[in-house]
Protein backbone atom coordinates (compact mmCIF):
# COMPACT_ATOMS: atom_id res chain seq x y z
CA UNK A 1 0.00 0.00 0.00
CA UNK A 2 2.89 2.37 0.68
CA UNK A 3 4.16 1.84 -2.86
CA UNK A 4 0.72 2.55 -4.30
CA UNK A 5 0.49 5.74 -2.25
CA UNK A 6 3.85 6.93 -3.54
CA UNK A 7 2.83 6.28 -7.16
CA UNK A 8 -0.47 8.11 -6.63
CA UNK A 9 1.37 11.07 -5.12
CA UNK A 10 3.80 11.19 -8.05
CA UNK A 11 1.00 11.13 -10.61
CA UNK A 12 -0.79 13.86 -8.68
CA UNK A 13 2.29 16.09 -8.75
CA UNK A 14 2.79 15.51 -12.48
CA UNK A 15 -0.90 16.12 -13.18
CA UNK A 16 -0.87 19.39 -11.25
CA UNK A 17 2.22 20.55 -13.14
CA UNK A 18 0.57 19.79 -16.47
CA UNK A 19 -3.04 20.52 -15.47
CA UNK A 20 -3.76 22.94 -18.35
CA UNK A 21 -2.99 20.23 -20.92
CA UNK A 22 -4.96 17.34 -19.41
CA UNK A 23 -8.44 17.28 -20.95
CA UNK A 24 -11.37 17.34 -18.55
CA UNK A 25 -9.13 16.43 -15.62
CA UNK A 26 -11.54 17.96 -13.12
CA UNK A 27 -14.51 15.97 -14.42
CA UNK A 28 -12.72 12.64 -14.49
CA UNK A 29 -13.97 11.89 -18.01
CA UNK A 30 -10.69 10.69 -19.40
CA UNK A 31 -9.66 7.98 -21.84
CA UNK A 32 -6.20 6.43 -21.76
CA UNK A 33 -4.44 5.01 -24.83
CA UNK A 34 -1.37 2.83 -24.40
CA UNK A 35 1.14 3.76 -27.11
CA UNK A 36 3.56 1.01 -26.06
CA UNK A 37 4.24 -2.43 -27.51
CA UNK A 38 4.82 -5.26 -25.04
CA UNK A 39 8.54 -5.86 -24.50
CA UNK A 40 9.33 -9.52 -25.06
CA UNK A 41 11.51 -11.92 -27.03
CA UNK A 42 9.21 -11.20 -30.00
CA UNK A 43 9.86 -7.45 -29.93
CA UNK A 44 11.45 -5.89 -32.99
CA UNK A 45 15.02 -4.67 -32.49
CA UNK A 46 17.52 -3.07 -34.86
CA UNK A 47 19.28 -5.83 -36.83
CA UNK A 48 22.58 -5.18 -35.05
CA UNK A 49 21.11 -4.85 -31.54
CA UNK A 50 20.89 -7.51 -28.86
CA UNK A 51 17.23 -8.51 -28.55
CA UNK A 52 15.26 -8.54 -25.32
CA UNK A 53 15.84 -11.46 -22.99
CA UNK A 54 13.97 -12.37 -19.81
CA UNK A 55 15.61 -15.04 -17.66
CA UNK A 56 13.57 -16.57 -14.87
CA UNK A 57 15.29 -16.50 -11.49
CA UNK A 58 12.42 -17.68 -9.31
CA UNK A 59 8.81 -18.70 -9.83
CA UNK A 60 7.18 -20.75 -7.11
CA UNK A 61 6.40 -21.27 -3.48
CA UNK A 62 9.42 -20.79 -1.21
CA UNK A 63 10.46 -23.06 1.61
CA UNK A 64 8.76 -20.56 3.94
CA UNK A 65 5.43 -21.08 2.22
CA UNK A 66 4.92 -17.87 0.24
CA UNK A 67 4.97 -17.38 -3.53
CA UNK A 68 7.92 -15.49 -5.03
CA UNK A 69 8.77 -14.52 -8.63
CA UNK A 70 11.82 -12.68 -10.00
CA UNK A 71 13.58 -12.34 -13.37
CA UNK A 72 16.72 -10.95 -14.92
CA UNK A 73 16.42 -8.99 -18.17
CA UNK A 74 18.80 -7.68 -20.83
CA UNK A 75 18.79 -6.18 -24.31
CA UNK A 76 19.86 -3.19 -26.38
CA UNK A 77 18.59 0.24 -25.32
CA UNK A 78 17.05 0.83 -28.75
CA UNK A 79 14.49 -1.93 -29.21
CA UNK A 80 10.79 -2.27 -28.71
CA UNK A 81 8.99 0.96 -27.83
CA UNK A 82 11.86 3.13 -26.66
CA UNK A 83 13.30 6.61 -26.34
CA UNK A 84 16.30 7.99 -28.16
CA UNK A 85 18.13 10.39 -25.87
CA UNK A 86 19.80 13.24 -27.78
CA UNK A 87 23.27 11.87 -26.94
CA UNK A 88 22.45 8.91 -29.20
CA UNK A 89 23.56 11.00 -32.21
CA UNK A 90 24.86 14.23 -30.65
CA UNK A 91 27.93 14.19 -28.43
CA UNK A 92 27.51 16.15 -25.22
CA UNK A 93 23.74 16.38 -25.43
CA UNK A 94 21.29 14.92 -22.89
CA UNK A 95 21.51 11.31 -21.76
CA UNK A 96 18.29 9.57 -20.72
CA UNK A 97 18.59 10.59 -17.08
CA UNK A 98 19.28 14.22 -18.02
CA UNK A 99 16.15 14.81 -20.11
CA UNK A 100 13.85 17.16 -18.14
CA UNK A 101 10.43 15.71 -17.38
CA UNK A 102 8.71 18.60 -19.13
CA UNK A 103 10.27 17.41 -22.40
CA UNK A 104 8.55 14.04 -22.00
CA UNK A 105 5.06 15.22 -21.02
CA UNK A 106 2.78 17.57 -22.88
CA UNK A 107 0.18 18.26 -25.56
CA UNK A 108 0.56 16.18 -28.69
CA UNK A 109 -0.47 16.46 -32.33
CA UNK A 110 -0.69 13.59 -34.79
CA UNK A 111 0.24 13.77 -38.47
CA UNK A 112 -1.32 10.92 -40.46
CA UNK A 113 0.80 9.78 -43.41
CA UNK A 114 -0.50 6.21 -43.38
CA UNK A 115 -1.90 6.39 -46.93
CA UNK A 116 1.41 7.58 -48.39
CA UNK A 117 3.34 5.04 -46.31
CA UNK A 118 1.14 2.18 -47.54
CA UNK A 119 2.08 3.07 -51.12
CA UNK A 120 5.77 3.68 -50.43
CA UNK A 121 7.64 1.92 -47.63
CA UNK A 122 10.48 4.41 -48.08
CA UNK A 123 8.24 7.45 -47.66
CA UNK A 124 9.83 10.49 -46.05
CA UNK A 125 7.56 12.92 -44.23
CA UNK A 126 8.01 16.37 -45.75
CA UNK A 127 7.54 19.99 -44.77
CA UNK A 128 4.61 20.00 -47.19
CA UNK A 129 2.93 17.27 -45.13
CA UNK A 130 3.11 19.49 -42.06
CA UNK A 131 1.99 22.68 -43.76
CA UNK A 132 -1.00 20.81 -45.19
CA UNK A 133 -1.78 19.59 -41.66
CA UNK A 134 -1.57 23.17 -40.40
CA UNK A 135 -4.04 24.35 -43.02
CA UNK A 136 -6.55 21.87 -41.63
CA UNK A 137 -5.79 22.04 -37.90
CA UNK A 138 -3.95 25.29 -37.20
CA UNK A 139 -0.30 26.21 -36.84
CA UNK A 140 1.92 24.11 -34.62
CA UNK A 141 2.67 26.08 -31.49
CA UNK A 142 5.97 25.78 -29.59
CA UNK A 143 6.65 22.94 -27.14
CA UNK A 144 4.44 20.33 -28.75
CA UNK A 145 5.10 16.60 -28.94
CA UNK A 146 4.74 15.76 -32.63
CA UNK A 147 3.65 12.20 -33.44
CA UNK A 148 3.81 10.72 -36.94
CA UNK A 149 1.37 7.96 -37.82
CA UNK A 150 2.42 5.58 -40.60
CA UNK A 151 0.39 2.56 -39.41
CA UNK A 152 3.50 0.38 -39.68
CA UNK A 153 2.77 -0.54 -36.07
CA UNK A 154 0.01 -2.80 -37.41
CA UNK A 155 2.77 -4.98 -38.91
CA UNK A 156 4.38 -5.56 -35.48
CA UNK A 157 6.02 -7.92 -34.51
CA UNK A 158 6.68 -9.31 -38.00
CA UNK A 159 10.15 -7.92 -38.65
CA UNK A 160 10.04 -8.81 -42.35
CA UNK A 161 7.11 -6.49 -43.04
CA UNK A 162 7.82 -3.97 -40.25
CA UNK A 163 11.51 -3.44 -41.01
CA UNK A 164 11.66 -4.76 -44.57
CA UNK A 165 13.81 -7.70 -43.51
CA UNK A 166 13.98 -10.21 -40.69
CA UNK A 167 17.70 -10.78 -41.18
CA UNK A 168 20.17 -9.97 -38.42
CA UNK A 169 23.62 -8.44 -38.47
CA UNK A 170 25.29 -5.47 -40.15
CA UNK A 171 24.46 -6.76 -43.62
CA UNK A 172 20.74 -6.50 -42.92
CA UNK A 173 20.82 -2.72 -42.39
CA UNK A 174 20.98 -2.02 -46.14
CA UNK A 175 17.75 -4.02 -46.58
CA UNK A 176 15.65 -1.91 -44.21
CA UNK A 177 12.53 -0.29 -45.66
CA UNK A 178 10.15 1.81 -43.55
CA UNK A 179 8.99 5.46 -43.52
CA UNK A 180 10.68 8.25 -41.62
CA UNK A 181 11.12 12.00 -41.26
CA UNK A 182 12.92 13.89 -44.03
CA UNK A 183 15.88 15.95 -42.85
CA UNK A 184 14.29 19.18 -44.16
CA UNK A 185 11.16 18.51 -42.12
CA UNK A 186 13.30 17.79 -39.05
CA UNK A 187 15.01 21.16 -39.44
CA UNK A 188 11.67 22.91 -40.00
CA UNK A 189 10.12 21.36 -36.89
CA UNK A 190 13.11 22.21 -34.74
CA UNK A 191 13.82 25.73 -35.96
CA UNK A 192 10.48 27.19 -37.01
CA UNK A 193 8.03 25.30 -34.77
CA UNK A 194 10.25 24.74 -31.72
CA UNK A 195 8.84 21.30 -30.88
CA UNK A 196 10.06 19.55 -27.76
CA UNK A 197 9.84 15.89 -28.83
CA UNK A 198 8.90 13.76 -31.81
CA UNK A 199 7.64 10.20 -32.06
CA UNK A 200 6.49 7.71 -34.66
CA UNK A 201 5.35 4.14 -35.14
CA UNK A 202 8.41 2.86 -37.00
CA UNK A 203 11.86 1.70 -35.91
CA UNK A 204 13.66 4.98 -36.59
CA UNK A 205 13.08 8.69 -37.03
CA UNK A 206 15.03 8.42 -40.30
CA UNK A 207 13.60 6.20 -43.02
CA UNK A 208 14.95 2.69 -43.42
CA UNK A 209 17.29 3.42 -46.32
CA UNK A 210 19.05 6.27 -44.53
CA UNK A 211 22.81 5.93 -44.23
CA UNK A 212 23.62 9.24 -42.48
CA UNK A 213 20.64 9.43 -40.07
CA UNK A 214 20.41 13.15 -40.70
CA UNK A 215 17.08 13.69 -38.95
CA UNK A 216 18.54 12.09 -35.84
CA UNK A 217 21.52 14.45 -35.99
CA UNK A 218 19.40 17.55 -36.61
CA UNK A 219 16.94 16.91 -33.80
CA UNK A 220 19.33 15.54 -31.22
CA UNK A 221 21.88 18.33 -31.67
CA UNK A 222 19.04 20.58 -30.47
CA UNK A 223 18.25 18.29 -27.52
CA UNK A 224 14.95 17.12 -29.02
CA UNK A 225 14.39 13.46 -27.98
CA UNK A 226 12.48 10.91 -30.07
CA UNK A 227 10.08 8.09 -29.27
CA UNK A 228 10.34 5.13 -31.66
CA UNK A 229 8.25 2.00 -32.24
CA UNK A 230 5.08 3.58 -30.89
CA UNK A 231 1.70 1.98 -31.49
CA UNK A 232 -2.03 2.87 -31.47
CA UNK A 233 -1.52 6.30 -33.02
CA UNK A 234 -4.67 5.61 -35.05
CA UNK A 235 -6.60 6.02 -31.79
CA UNK A 236 -5.49 9.63 -31.34
CA UNK A 237 -7.02 12.76 -32.91
CA UNK A 238 -4.94 15.33 -34.81
CA UNK A 239 -5.11 17.52 -31.70
CA UNK A 240 -6.29 17.08 -28.13
CA UNK A 241 -4.13 14.35 -26.60
CA UNK A 242 -1.68 14.75 -23.77
CA UNK A 243 1.27 12.37 -23.94
CA UNK A 244 3.30 10.95 -21.06
CA UNK A 245 6.46 9.27 -22.37
CA UNK A 246 8.51 8.07 -19.42
CA UNK A 247 11.58 5.87 -19.99
CA UNK A 248 13.64 3.80 -17.63
CA UNK A 249 16.00 6.34 -16.07
CA UNK A 250 19.31 4.81 -17.16
CA UNK A 251 22.18 6.95 -15.91
CA UNK A 252 24.31 7.84 -18.92
CA UNK A 253 21.99 5.94 -21.25
CA UNK A 254 21.65 6.76 -24.95
CA UNK A 255 18.12 5.35 -24.90
CA UNK A 256 15.91 2.93 -23.08
CA UNK A 257 12.58 1.13 -22.89
CA UNK A 258 9.69 3.59 -22.85
CA UNK A 259 6.16 3.46 -21.45
CA UNK A 260 4.19 5.98 -23.47
CA UNK A 261 0.51 6.73 -22.91
CA UNK A 262 -1.92 9.33 -24.20
CA UNK A 263 -4.74 10.94 -22.22
CA UNK A 264 -7.88 12.09 -24.02
CA UNK A 265 -11.29 13.43 -23.17
CA UNK A 266 -13.72 10.53 -23.14
CA UNK A 267 -16.78 10.73 -25.38
CA UNK A 268 -19.69 11.98 -23.22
Amino acid sequence: MKHASNVTALLLVVSIGCAPTVPNASSGRLRYVDLTHDLSSESVFWPTGETFRLDKVADGVTEKGYYYASNNYSGNEHGGTHIDAPVHFAQGRWTVDQIPLDRLIGPAVVLDVSAASAKNADYQVSVADFTAWEQAHGQLEPDLIVLIRTDFSKRWPDARTYLGTDEKGAGAVAKLHFPGLHRDAATWLAETRKIKAVGLDTASIDYGQSTQFESHQILYQRNIPAFENLTALDQLPPRGATVYALPIKIKGGSGGPLRAVAVLSATP
